[in-house]
């Protein structure tokens, strides 16, 4: 089973929630575990499990490489190039690798053959042990690379297909997020009553649906004044709440402090066993 961790928008609780339910999972058994750290922007699991990196790959990505002994400046591969990622003029070639998504057209049409696949680095993958029970798998970017989504596409195949996989998503409902969400068996909407939470909320539900994938909704920080129109939201469209996770101060100490809810706060770990049963008994909406 695939459960994605998504939100519309940063700072609701994602990664506690994925973090928390990973290290349930883990710790009633008997399958294996993974989580897997898709926000590879700027990933914080790591914060929170404190993992054990047994190792670390390069990964990159395909970029085209121009000999310019025998470009003729035809301008076949500008043409090509949906993303404008290469221009060629009579006296030379132009290529912008942070625009350019290796999909080789411009190497395939070039008539004169000058134009080769070639590679850049894009970032990183660490893989290790959390708990002695949980493995955790997590994507970093290389500083200044533009495109996210093939370190993530690198990151998603590197998970086994049994067991059980927590995918925390970036935010947001940009080509990313999608990435990570692509193959979900249910993705967790996590958002926070507030104005703010509510809008981006009905996005990320747009964004589900439309991808035809079963979610279901996670309030973190319930109870700060706006659940009334939350739950008016998602009555009305029809969409099951399955966890909420009270406003209590106790919970941002311990966030604060770069530790697990579940070993920190003892009476909410009932909380995350109880959302894995119902994860187990339905599959959203």
């Amino acid at each position: 089973m695939r459960i994605v961790c998504a939100s519309g928008k940063g700072g609701t609780g994602k990664t506690t929630i994925a973090t928390n339910l990973a290290l349930s999972i883990a710790d009633r058994g008997p399958y294996p575990v993974f989580y897997c750290d898709c926000d590879v922007e700027e990933p914080n699991g790591h914060i929170f499990l404190k993992p054990e990196i047994s190792s670390r790959e390069n990964i990159g990505a395909p970029e085209p490489l121009v000999d310019l002994d025998k470009c003729t400046g035809c301008g076949e591969c500008s043409r090509i190039c949906q993303y404008k990622a290469i221009m060629a003029t009579k006296k030379t070639v132009l290529v912008f690798p942070e625009l350019c998504h290796g999909c080789a057209g411009c190497w395939l049409v070039c008539p004169e053959g000058a134009i080769r696949e070639s590679s850049r680095h894009i970032g990183i993958i660490e893989a290790g042990e959390s708990y002695g029970n949980l493995n955790f798998v997590q994507g970093k970017l290389r500083i200044g690379e533009a495109q996210a989504v093939p370190l993530i596409r690198e990151l998603k195949r590197r998970i086994p297909p049994e067991g059980v996989v927590i995918i925390d998503a970036p935010p947001g409902t940009s080509c990313p997020v999608i990435e990570s969400v692509k193959g979900a068996d249910l993705v967790l909407l996590v958002t926070e009553p507030t104005p703010f939470g509510l809008h981006d909320l009905r996005l990320a539900v747009e964004m589900v649906r439309e991808l035809k994938i079963p979610f279901c909704v996670v309030i973190n920080r319930a109870g700060m004044g706006g659940d009334d129109e939350m739950d008016r939201y998602l009555n009305g469209e029809g969409i099951e709440t399955y966890l909420r996770i009270p406003h209590d101060r106790k919970i941002a100490e311990v966030y604060s402090n770069g530790e697990m809810m579940i070993n920190a706060l003892p009476e909410y770990k009932s909380d995350f066993t109880g959302l894995w049963k119902r994860i187990r008994e339905g599959d959203g909406r």
